[in-house]
């Protein structure tokens, strides 16, 4: 698969969302899907089923790097598939890796959402499943790792929106206005 070059491949009409964990991914996912009816798609959900374990038991037995790898097989193989008219919905530090960013372009309109670090604390604080904030001090990782990701999320957006002070009905009309200038408009799902 040529990764290097997106202009040679067919766009895909999907609608991308990255950006930190608790930024709402996953919600503004399913307010996209019931607006747009395309159909939603978490990409740490789909690697949960694949593998048949949790993100969590993924990280704590095989670790981080392999959890990363499996993220790229996954956009690989939806971009081999020809994945078309989907919300994919990714996991935070999917653009940590240097081949993810592109593939995640070549899928389609991808949308950065943002928020505050303290917004992230407060959305991730009681929430068991985010394996890199069990830990003494999840708000310095949260910082850490917003300082590190930002130009990632930056760099790999068609889009950023800020998802602090907003509703998810503003954020998911704001974004398939956006994706309709971006595709001259939106295809119905097939």
């Amino acid at each position: 698969m040529n990764q290097g070059n997106e202009t040679t491949l067919e766009p895909m009409h999907n609608i991308v969302l990255i950006g930190f964990m608790g930024c709402g991914k996953s919600t503004i996912g399913r307010e996209l899907n019931k607006k747009l009816g395309y159909r939603l798609l978490d990409t740490d959900h789909s690697i949960s089923q694949e593998t048949g374990k949790t993100i969590p038991e993924i990280f704590q037995q095989d670790g981080e790097d392999h959890f990363r790898s499996l993220e790229t097989q996954l956009l690989e193989n939806l971009l081999i598939e020809k994945t078309n008219h989907q919300i994919i919905s990714t996991g935070g530090g999917m653009i940590s890796r240097p081949e993810n960013p592109p593939l995640l372009r070549q899928l389609g309109f991808v949308v950065w959402l943002s928020c505050t670090p303290d917004d992230i604390f407060s959305r991730t604080s009681r929430n068991s499943n985010r394996p890199l904030l069990q830990c003494d001090d999840p708000m310095a990782v949260i910082t850490q790792l917003l300082e590190e990701r930002a130009p990632l999320y930056e760099q790999t957006a068609h889009l950023e929106i800020n998802t602090s002070d907003l509703d998810f009905d503003e954020i998911s009309c704001g974004i398939l206005e956006s994706a309709r200038y971006h595709f001259g408009s939106l295809p119905a799902p097939r």
